[in-house]
């Protein structure tokens, strides 16, 4: 049964996606690395600590996201990117003749 939807658009929308996130990667591990650091200033009270764990996990969700991209990807029905694909192909083969 064909979709209705464009799984091509929906796949570049995530390869999109996940560039922009290979993007943020190397600024969100220093601010992890700044957290991290911050956690060592000396005296430092157990509440300062608790939001300072908690920043580090909020940025450690990157691996959230990147899961969620797999799931929209795994999500794709089989086969859908490749028929639209060739039917892109096919149609775009007939407006040449």
């Amino acid at each position: 049964m064909p979709i209705k939807w464009s799984a091509v658009k929906v796949s570049e929308a995530m390869d999109e996606v996940e560039q922009q996130v290979s993007l943020a990667e190397p600024f969100l591990a220093e601010a992890r690395a700044s957290v991290e650091a911050a956690r060592q200033i000396a005296d430092l009270p157990q509440y300062i600590d608790q939001h300072l764990v908690h920043l580090i996990t909020d940025i450690d969700r990157l691996d959230y996201v990147k899961r969620g991209i797999e799931a929209v990807r795994d999500a794709i029905p089989d086969g859908a990117i490749e028929t639209e694909q060739d039917r892109i192909r096919h149609s775009n083969r007939q407006s040449l003749i």
